[in-house]
Order: structure tokens, then C-alpha cells, then sequence
């Protein structure tokens, strides 16, 4: 089962090299179907391998001029704020059994991939629907008010889910702040690897595995070094659909095996 897991992180860095997104949603059921990790902690572990991944990403894509770092560093302050206050206080403060009844039992665990698979799901009807746009606002013309509000939720949800992000993130930059969609993924791995390094940094619990989530890592890194050739070669709307359309299937299943 391990091999295949390692397999499937390769497949991780390569969803994150194509679509700038989607690490966090492949790596939190790696972790946990392939090598055993406990709920919450394969959200915590999971902030290292794509935060890490993403952060040769970001690199590659600078060196390509294809990182918008103003909006970039715009977003990442209330992302950082808002990943503090969930893995400072909300994730500490809840109990591990949410709700225990006759009918329903329902675990932090539990909780978490629930809410991630809904996201997942707003997230990737958001992507398959839109069209293309012929609007060519900046994101410097874009409110603040907005692109914080947005940063806050992405941190939020970077925190209590583990995830990156990137799959609100590239979203938010290519619809909202009608950022190009090849500089929408390269600023998305640069906030997704500063989301996530800061987000493991402030886990009160970090699984000990390392061994294998350097191995995990190494495989995610040649996954995304791949996946990066083939960024320059796909149309924008193409690129928006599979990035939907896989996180679609992802989503239904994580929803088919936690609760059916």
C-alpha cells in the first residue's frame, strides 16, 4: 500500500505544478488511506509535504516571472492571521467527539474532511462554470476590503483542514482579481507554501514520520517539476475545468467513503 502512496504523491505534485492547487487534496487522503495517519494528523502533516512542494513552485515560477507578489503579499497577511487563530485556539479548543448519539458520531476527524469536501465542492462548481472573461481589471483595482476578507477565509481554512488553499486560492486570482491564470498558479504556490509552513509551524501536535514524509515530499517536488512543463501549454479555460473537474471527484469521494 505504501508504494502506492508514494506513487500518488508524484500524481500530488503534479496536480500542484499543472493547476497551482489541489496538493493538500490529494495528500490529506495519501496520508491517511495509504499510510495510516490519524485524521488530524495527516492534516498537520499534510501542511509540510504541499507547503514544502509548493515552495519549489513558487520559486520556479518567479524565476518565470509569473508570480504577482503584490497581490500575493496582500493575501497572505490575513491568511497568516487567520491560520494563527484556528491552529492556536479553535482546533485546540474542540473536543474530539463533536456529536455521539445512537444515530450519528461524528469526530474532529470527522468534521474536518466533511467540511473540506464542501468547499471542495463550492470550489469546483465555481471553476467548471465560469467563463471567459472579458474583463481586464487589475487586482490593484480590486477592493482590499475583499482580497483581506478572502485571505482570511483561505488562512482559516488552511488551519483547520490542513489544506494549502490552493484550491479557493487560484479561484479567488483568476475570477475575482482577473489575474491570468498562469500568474494565478504561480502566486498560488507561493501563498500555499507560506500558508502551509506557517500553518505546520503553529501545530501544538506534529506527527514524527518523518522518514516517510520526506520521501512523500522528494515525490511531490518530481511531481511538480513535471507538471510545470505542461502549465505553458494549455489553454486558460481548459486549465480552469480539469482544475474543477478534479476537485469535484475528489470531493465525492471522500464524501462516499467517510459517511456512506
Amino acid at each position: 500500500m505504501e508504494m502506492i502512496g508514494y506513487l500518488a504523491a508524484i500524481l500530488m505534485g503534479l496536480a500542484l505544478g499543472i493547476i497551482g492547487g489541489g496538493g493538500s487534496i490529494l495528500t490529506v487522503p495519501i496520508l491517511i488511506y495509504f499510510f495510516k495517519f490519524e485524521g488530524t494528523a495527516a492534516a498537520t502533516a499534510s501542511l509540510f509535504v504541499v507547503g514544502s512542494t509548493a515552495l519549489v513552485g513558487g520559486i520556479i515560477n518567479t524565476y518565470k516571472k509569473n508570480v504577482d507578489f503584490k497581490t500575493g503579499f496582500t493575501f497572505a497577511i490575513p491568511s497568516f492571521i487567520g491560520v494563527f487563530l484556528v491552529r492556536r485556539f479553535a482546533l485546540p479548543s474542540m473536543p474530539d467527539s463533536i456529536i455521539s448519539s445512537s444515530w450519528l458520531n461524528l469526530t474532529k476527524s470527522d468534521l474536518t474532511l466533511l467540511i473540506f469536501a464542501i468547499l471542495m465542492i463550492f470550489s469546483a462548481r465555481t471553476m467548471i462554470k465560469t467563463k471567459p472573461s472579458t474583463n481586464s481589471a487589475n487586482a490593484s483595482n480590486f477592493s482590499l476590503i475583499n482580497i483581506f476578507a478572502k485571505g482570511f477565509f483561505v488562512g482559516c481554512v488552511t488551519g483547520f483542514v490542513g489544506a494549502g488553499g490552493g484550491f479557493l486560492i487560484v479561484p479567488a486570482l483568476a475570477l475575482f482579481f482577473k489575474i491570468p491564470m498562469q500568474k494565478a498558479i504561480g502566486t498560488s504556490l507561493m501563498i500555499i507554501s507560506a500558508n502551509s509552513l506557517f500553518g505546520f509551524t503553529m501545530s501544538t501536535q506534529i506527527n514524527t514520520e518523518w522518514p516517510a514524509l520526506i520521501i512523500i515530499t522528494a515525490l511531490g517536488i518530481a511531481g511538480l517539476l513535471i507538471g510545470q512543463r505542461f502549465t505553458g501549454k494549455m489553454p486558460e479555460q481548459i486549465l480552469k475545468k480539469i482544475f474543477g473537474y478534479f476537485i469535484l471527484a475528489i470531493a465525492l469521494v471522500l464524501l462516499l467513503d467517510q459517511f456512506i
